[in-house]
């Protein structure tokens, strides 16, 4: 279990970054066959991403699966990217077999994912009494005091 902090921490990370959110919708609970695939493919390619080394991929962190939704942290758009389309790693080969199944049923299983690109210092996180999480994770965490004392002081930078 990760250890939680006492302190009041504010995350900072220097440069641009993504934010990807990314998450399934089972719609026909019956169609196991549909939908199973993609939840067990999910943790081999963040535990393939967790593997390899960061300053290649540009993946920084990502949060656990959580009510059917991950959101990841990456370098830049161009490092997702170049990983969603890699033919080498795990995403394109589980990415091809799920268009294959759905194709002719794509309301069996819901699938979306969202991609935010943030500029340098236009975010804002604080976490109290945390372990490390989300883009503290992902960032290095920082005492939240003095500029980074409340939210719209973050923002600025």
């Amino acid at each position: 279990m990760a250890r939680v902090s006492s302190e009041r921490l504010a995350a900072h990370i220097e440069g641009d970054f993504v934010v990807f959110l990314i998450g399934i919708r089972i719609n026909k609970p019956w169609k196991l066959h549909k939908w199973l695939p993609a939840i067990t493919g999910m943790p081999k390619m963040l535990k393939e991403l967790d593997a390899l080394p960061s300053n290649e991929t540009g993946f920084l962190g990502h949060t656990g699966l959580s009510m059917g939704v991950i959101v990841q942290y990456w370098r830049s758009f161009d490092h997702l990217e170049a990983y969603a389309r890699s033919r080498e790693h795990a995403h394109f080969p589980a990415w091809s077999a799920f268009n294959n199944r759905m194709k002719n049923s794509r309301d069996d299983v819901g699938i979306w994912h969202e991609t935010y690109q943030v500029k340098a210092g236009q975010y804002e996180a604080v976490y109290s009494g945390m372990p490390p999480f989300g883009l503290g994770k992902a960032s290095e965490l920082v005492p939240a005091t003095g500029r980074r004392s409340e939210a719209r002081m973050r923002l600025k930078g």
